[in-house]
């Protein structure tokens, strides 16, 4: 390995979209304790990547609507370089992350930021995240929203639409 190769550092950011409310209320709605409802996104570079409705998009770190992240976590750093990763979500956007296949419980945000944090560091991201569709749909409430919440798509405005990929 390349002792003098360029590392980048990489990071997630979280979001909470209840703003809290799922803290008091999923007692109440679910029978079970969710602490947030998570929206996460790469930041590398000096941009923050999001996956939603309308594919791969990017902004500055906290430019969204959302503002700055409920928390930071260091996800490590990498030597792929911007270019290289750049085709990787350009590619991304064409295929497997083009906004018509964004489905809220199956393939989201946080899909999305898992894929890109192992492919840029080999970390996962936490599995309190990438497990919280399960915990919704394991509840009676939670397979009773599913229609309605499955034609939910979450697009944080804000950011600037990588590839669409509408027409491939």
């Amino acid at each position: 390995m390349d002792k003098s190769a360029t590392r980048y550092n990489v990071q997630l950011y979280i979001y909470d979209l209840s703003r809290g409310m799922a803290r008091s209320l999923s007692p109440i709605m679910l029978g079970k304790q969710l602490d947030g409802i998570w929206h996460t996104a790469i930041v590398a570079y000096g941009d923050e990547f999001f996956f939603g409705g309308e594919g791969i998009s990017s902004c500055p770190p906290g430019g969204t609507m959302l503002g700055p992240p409920d928390t930071v976590v260091e996800l490590g750093e990498t030597e792929v370089s911007e270019e290289i990763f750049m085709e990787y979500l350009s590619s991304l956007g064409e295929s497997t992350y083009r906004g018509d296949r964004y489905r809220l419980f199956e393939h989201n945000c946080n899909t999305f930021t898992n894929e890109v944090a192992q492919f840029l560091t080999g970390r996962a991201i936490p599995s309190y995240i990438t497990d919280l569709p399960s915990e919704v749909l394991s509840t009676p409430f939670g397979q009773i929203l599913r229609p309605i919440l499955d034609s939910i798509h979450i697009a944080p405005p804000g950011g600037n639409v990588i590839n669409s990929g509408r027409n491939a």
